[in-house]
C-alpha cells in the first residue's frame, strides 16, 4: 500500500512515499480504504519528532482523520464490508496515522460519515470533533453559563464554538476582521478583537469574568485573566498555569478517545442535524503532502486541507 511518512524528523519535504506491505485486521477492527486524510497541527508534531514515537516503527505515518470505505472485517467486527466510516488514528499507536491507503482500525474509533457530508468533509471531524467534545466535557457548564474560544475561527474553535452554542452555553469568541463574519456564522454570542488585551476587552463586557476559557489559540497566561475566580481553563497542548483565584486547569488529550465510538457518532449526528459545519480548505494528492503541511505552517488556513488517496 502506498503511505505518507517520515524516516527522519525534520521539515515538509521530510515527508516522502512509502510501498508497505498491506494490513489486515483483527479481532473486532476493521480495514478502511482511505479516501481522505484531513491534515492537522498535530501531523506536524509526528513529523519534526515533536511526539515519543518509540513504539512505533519507521517510516513514521501522521495523520488522526481518515474518512473512507471498510474493505475487509475482521472476525467479531459488528461493521459490513461497503459501509462508508470516518475514523480518528492514533500515529503513535500499533496502526499508525492515516497517511495511507488503507488503516485498520478498532471498530469503536469509528463511526458512519454524516448523510449530507464527502468523504473530504467528513475527513475533518474526528479529532478536532473529538477534542471539542472534550473540551467542553472538562467544562462541565450548564446552560447559560459563559465560555470563552481563543482561535476560534481555526477548525478545532469551529467546532468548540458550535457545539458550546448546541449546550445552550453563551459563548465568546475572537476573531480578526477578515474571519468576523465567519465567526458570526457559528453562532457566537460576542465577538471580540483577537490579538493582546483580548482578556481586558472580556472583562469590560463580562467584569466578574467567565466561567471557562478554551484556549485554542494557545494563549494561555495572557487569557487566564479572562476566567471568574474558580473558572475552568482548558488547553489543546498539555500546558497549565500557576494555581490562583482556585482556577482549575486541564489539559485535552484527545489521544485518549480513541474508543469513543458514541462521542464520534454524536458528532455525525450534529453535522446531520445542522449544527456542526465541516469545512475542507482545499483537496491535495496524498503525494503533495510536503506542500500540504507549508500551507498550514504558513497559517491562515480556514478549514481543513485534506490528503485524497
Amino acid at each position: 500500500m502506498k503511505a505518507i511518512g517520515v524516516t527522519e524528523f525534520g521539515g515538509p519535504d521530510a515527508l516522502t512515499v512509502h510501498d508497505l506491505p498491506e494490513r489486515h485486521p483483527g479481532a473486532k477492527e476493521v480495514r478502511i480504504r482511505v479516501s481522505a486524510a484531513a491534515v492537522s497541527p498535530t501531523d506536524t508534531n509526528v513529523r519534526t519528532g515533536a511526539y515519543d514515537m518509540s513504539q512505533s516503527e519507521p517510516p513514521y505515518l501522521p495523520g488522526m482523520d481518515a474518512a473512507g470505505v471498510i474493505d475487509e472485517v475482521g472476525p467479531g467486527s459488528a461493521w459490513t464490508v461497503g459501509d462508508e466510516v470516518m475514523a480518528i488514528a492514533l500515529p503513535l499507536g500499533e496502526h499508525g496515522g492515516a497517511y495511507a491507503e488503507y488503516l485498520v482500525a478498532s471498530d469503536d474509533s469509528i463511526a458512519r460519515i454524516p448523510s449530507s457530508s464527502t468523504l473530504e468533509e467528513a475527513a475533518t471531524i474526528p479529532m478536532n470533533g473529538l477534542t471539542a467534545v472534550q473540551i467542553l466535557d472538562f467544562a462541565a457548564l450548564e446552560p447559560g453559563q459563559v465560555i470563552a474560544v481563543t482561535g476560534a475561527a481555526g477548525t478545532l474553535g469551529n467546532y468548540t464554538v458550535q457545539l458550546a452554542k448546541q449546550q445552550g452555553l453563551t459563548v465568546i469568541a475572537d476573531a480578526a476582521p477578515k474571519d468576523r463574519a465567519l465567526v458570526e456564522s457559528l453562532g457566537a454570542d460576542h465577538i471580540f478583537d483577537r490579538g493582546e488585551g483580548l482578556a481586558g476587552r472580556i472583562r469590560e463586557v463580562f467584569p466578574d469574568g467567565v466561567d471557562a476559557v478554551a484556549d485554542t489559540a494557545l494563549l494561555h497566561d495572557d487569557v487566564v485573566p479572562a476566567l471568574r475566580d474558580g473558572g475552568v481553563f482548558i488547553s489543546v497542548r498539555g500546558w497549565k498555569g500557576e494555581p490562583t483565584r482556585d482556577i482549575r486547569f486541564e489539559a485535552a488529550w484527545v489521544f485518549d478517545e480513541y474508543h469513543s465510538q458514541a462521542k464520534l457518532d454524536s458528532l455525525r449526528q450534529a453535522v446531520e442535524d445542522g449544527v456542526l459545519t465541516p469545512r475542507v480548505a482545499d483537496v491535495l494528492p496524498a503525494e503533495e503532502a510536503p506542500e500540504a503541511h507549508r500551507r498550514l505552517e504558513a497559517g491562515g488556513v480556514r478549514g481543513r486541507l485534506v490528503l485524497a488517496f
